[in-house]
């Protein structure tokens, strides 16, 4: 992390936290001193405590944070900075109202400045701020305590003219981004499992990010890993979370075999991992051509594991082919342009942001102007993408 980011971060968040702090004055200026030195000493030990944890993020970065303090004190940080913006938007508007008074108290009393009046804040607008402040705190917040583990089953009907026959009525589970290491113990990984379960799939597949960095993650999860089974096979691929890269390794050797471990880990579960290349799914003497590629990353400069022309290869013959693709935006840079016998993709990896709407004839997120396909189902022509909102969590992420 260079020096100017370590600098500028800080000051951009005190700055944030005096700023916003001028709601909070305007609108207890006029309670009983006592409450009032109780509410700034509150506010401002709030305030130091997610300064603190910003210095504590630059000289530690957050990937080798403890799993706790990661998913829920950095999460508060985070939410915290983010809702304050939120609240600030009415306090400018505030400000551009006093700028407008006080230039017109300026030029009406040019040769009278005595007869200026001292220009305070509308309190109904810090009012709004704190509002806007709240709301998205509180829906956060909610997110983190009880949001990230109520679970919820997404059912989409799809029909396609060239499946085989034998596999009318064919029920694939997918999940993705599990992210075991921000999990405290096994039993919420557990009850998804159990969920999985009770819809008795013919396939289950899972699209990657079984970790956030290390196989360690996995540690005593592996008897929840097995729960997982179908009787036409469980098949995985990897995500850019699960090669490494985002944490220091004392070596290179040691990165290669944390990966071995990782893709051990899936054999033992159970899973059949697929990395640039495809498998065959037969039923009844029919078959169709599964194909599991590494991450291929097509936006935010992940890099490009993935290698379809070896996936692909020997996949001619099949007239049904499903691939599996950690990134969505490999479907849009390369398969759909490429690939255009692909009949169905499954990725995962953008979490819908954690953050948006879906109501029926709308859906919105931040991170569509990233990833324009980021949650559900999408076409082109003949061919289908589904992206998984993600069963896991890293951090806020």
């Amino acid at each position: 992390m260079n020096m100017w980011f370590k600098f500028v971060f800080p000051v951009i968040l005190i700055i944030i936290e005096i700023y916003f702090f001028q709601a909070v004055q305007a609108i207890i200026r006029d309670i009983n001193p006592i409450r009032k030195f109780t509410i700034q000493i509150v506010y401002w030990s709030i305030s130091c405590l997610s300064l603190s944890l910003s210095l504590i993020a630059i000289s530690l970065p957050p990937p080798e944070w403890p799993p706790f303090f990661k998913t829920y004190l950095f999460s508060i940080l985070l939410i915290l900075v983010v809702s304050k913006i939120f609240g600030s938007i009415f306090l400018l508007m505030d400000d551009l109202l006093r700028l407008l008074r006080w230039g017109t108290q300026f030029f009406t009393h040019f040769g009278h400045p005595e007869e200026r009046k001292n220009i305070e804040r509308y309190k109904f607008l810090s009012y709004i701020s704190l509002g806007l402040f709240t709301i998205p705190f509180a829906s956060l917040f909610y997110g983190i305590v009880r949001g990230a583990y109520r679970y919820k089953i997404h059912k989409v009907n799809l029909s396609f003219p060239n499946l085989p026959e034998a596999f009318d009525g064919l029920k694939i589970v997918q999940l993705s981004d599990i992210h075991t290491g921000s999990f405290a113990d096994n039993s919420a990984l557990k009850k998804a499992f159990e969920m999985v379960l009770s819809l008795k799939p013919d396939l289950i597949f899972f699209t990657g990010d079984l970790v956030n960095n290390s196989s360690s993650e996995t540690e005593g999860f592996l008897d929840i890993y097995k729960m997982l089974k179908a009787p036409l096979g469980v098949y995985s691929i990897l995500g850019n979370h699960d090669y490494g890269d985002y944490i220091q390794w004392p070596s290179h050797e040691e990165k290669v075999q944390n990966l071995e471990r990782l893709k051990k880990v899936h054999a033992d579960a159970g899973w059949k991992l697929l990395l640039n290349e495809h498998a065959v799914i037969e039923k009844d003497k029919q078959q169709f051509a599964l194909l599991g590629v590494e991450n291929w990353g097509g936006n935010m400069h992940f890099k490009k594991y993935g290698r379809m022309d070896l996936a692909h290869r020997g996949t001619e013959s099949y007239d049904f082919k499903i691939l599996l693709s950690h990134d969505p935006s490999h479907w849009g840079k390369q398969v759909k342009k490429n690939y255009q016998d692909i009949d169905l993709t499954f990725s995962g990896h953008t979490h819908g942001f954690q953050f948006g709407i879906e109501i029926p004839n709308f859906k919105w997120s931040p991170v569509q102007y990233i990833y324009p396909q980021w949650s559900g189902l999408y076409k082109h022509e003949n061919q289908y993408l589904y992206v998984n909102r993600g069963l896991g969590f890293l951090g806020y992420c």
